[in-house]
């Protein structure tokens, strides 16, 4: 079978959520002993080493505006493969008659106030055409998959969950790892660390508040470290942060490279998200030995399990109260360490591409 994928998000940079997951997903594919055969699409070249030599043919066409219907589609009417995959972006119009698509969430529907309203729309007409033009759905989490059923009335027998994965660089670092990430950023002492972008879907702002509520009974100079660009909305952040100094700390953007000694340098990982369909900082930072605490909302119970600490996003004296048992509790964070290295090792990128393939592999013998 010669399956196609769209490979757009994946060379885009920087890379976060949904460009991470196409791109990490789609070089654990081609690392898979099987006798299909891929087809990458692109619409700017990806940079050397993105992807394995050989393991699939490369296809970029550049085209200025409307890639996905105009540029994508032709190549669908022109050169079909037998199914087409689309992991980060949207089906184009023209596609074969078999295809599978990611849905990662609907957290626009449950946080309308968090999205400026172009981007609102955009997410509203794009995932309720993909979920009914593809013959299967991938789902991140089963809370995306009761979304979709919910929310749109797609059958839930046409939706797969499969969850996301950890890369084997996210482990506990080394005491010179560590030190060197905190000369790199100019971090001294205890730190509560926070990554994602700057949005009001991350509910920075309440954490900002739950930390500054939390602050009289911490350690030291401990300081809450943001590690994310800029996104629609941080203007809020940067207010409600700029009365405590530097007991505040944003990163900006940082490099996938930098992500395991930060995180594994942190006596906590705090991730109070209003909604998400995975969330993969939690599952990293368990990886890296780092406790956890997090929303009891949306797919991270399913995420986190038992392995960290659940709190209601919108809680802001619960979510205080839970930074400081994680800071101060020596046989809770022994506990957290132990529960959150187990739990980490289920999810890895190869486990992910496998289940991938499999429903890949029952589209095309659908009869859609």
């Amino acid at each position: 079978m010669l399956i196609g994928v769209d490979a757009s998000r994946a060379v885009v940079r920087p890379r976060t959520g949904t460009e991470g997951y196409s791109y990490h997903l789609i070089r654990a594919l081609l690392a898979l002993d099987t006798p299909h055969r891929y087809v990458l699409y692109f619409n700017s070249p990806p940079a050397a080493g993105d992807f394995p030599p050989g393991a699939a043919a490369l296809r970029t066409m550049p085209f200025p505006r409307l890639w996905t219907h105009l540029r994508l589609s032709a190549e669908m009417l022109v050169r079909p493969p037998d199914l087409l995959f689309v992991p980060a972006h949207v089906l184009p119009a023209v596609h074969p008659r078999r295809s599978v698509v990611t849905v990662h969430d609907l957290g626009y529907l449950h946080w309308p106030a968090a999205h400026p309203r172009t981007r609102w729309w955009h997410l509203h007409l794009s995932t309720l055409y993909n979920a009914r033009a593809a013959t299967l759905v991938l789902a991140d989490s089963a809370a995306t998959r009761n979304d979709l059923a919910k929310r749109y009335g797609i059958p839930p027998e046409k939706v797969r969950v499969v969850h996301l994965g950890c890369g084997p660089e996210f482990r506990p670092p080394s005491e010179g790892a560590v030190a060197a990430i905190r000369r790199r950023y100019g971090i001294d002492g205890d730190y509560v660390l926070a990554v994602g972008t700057i949005q009001p879907r991350k509910n920075l702002v309440r954490l900002v508040e739950a930390f500054d509520l939390a602050r009289a009974a911490l350690p030291g100079r401990t300081r809450l470290v943001l590690a994310g660009g800029a996104g629609w909305g941080a203007g809020e952040v940067y207010r409600r942060a700029g009365p405590l100094g530097d007991a505040v700390r944003f990163l900006g953007y940082v490099p996938e490279a930098d992500l395991p000694a930060l995180m594994g340098g942190a006596s906590v990982l705090a991730f109070p998200s209003l909604y998400e369909g995975f969330g993969l900082p939690p599952i990293e930072a368990m990886a890296c030995g780092t406790p956890v605490v997090a929303a009891d909302s949306s797919s991270l119970p399913e995420v986190v399990g038992d392995a960290g600490i659940l709190v209601p996003p919108t809680d802001v004296p619960a979510l205080a109260r839970a930074l400081t048992s994680a800071l101060l509790d020596a046989d809770l964070r022994a506990e957290l360490r132990r529960r959150g290295l187990e739990r980490a090792r289920l999810f890895s990128w190869r486990r992910c591409a496998e289940e991938t393939l499999r429903v890949l592999e029952e589209a095309a013998s659908s009869r859609a």
